[in-house]
């Protein structure tokens, strides 16, 4: 648990200081920062995973600090990433057009609920 949370306090600052920076450098209503972390995080998920199928290496210690905590930290759209790419590559078809419709819409419906029971 504590390596899970060094390394999500890793990936969280990496994440604020990755929207600061292209905030600075862009300007515009497109979401640049948050863009910008779920894709790299994706892509370093993707790294991970690849390599823990490929040579067995990564320790549950690794995969805690790693995966769990600074993939996690940085951004948990890697995590629903592999998710999507694992129920392709498995062929599960229905339930990956299910899982990725339910995540994005129920996702956002949510956000606009939370945002109206604060709002009054």
């Amino acid at each position: 648990m504590l390596l899970a949370g060094v390394g999500g306090f890793v990936g969280t600052c990496l994440r604020y200081l990755t929207g600061k920076l292209c905030h600075l450098l862009v300007a515009g209503a497109f979401p640049l920062g948050t863009f910008v972390v779920n894709i790299v995080g994706s892509f370093i998920i993707g790294l991970l995973f690849g390599a823990a199928e490929r040579t067995n290496t990564i320790t549950p210690a690794v995969s805690a600090l790693l995966i769990t905590g600074f993939c996690g930290g940085f951004t948990t759209f890697s995590s629903f990433a592999d998710d999507i790419y694992l129920l392709l590559q498995e062929r599960h078809y229905a339930t990956f057009v299910l899982y990725t419709v339910l995540t994005v819409v129920l996702g956002v419906l949510l956000v606009w609920a939370g945002r109206s029971v604060v709002k009054g």
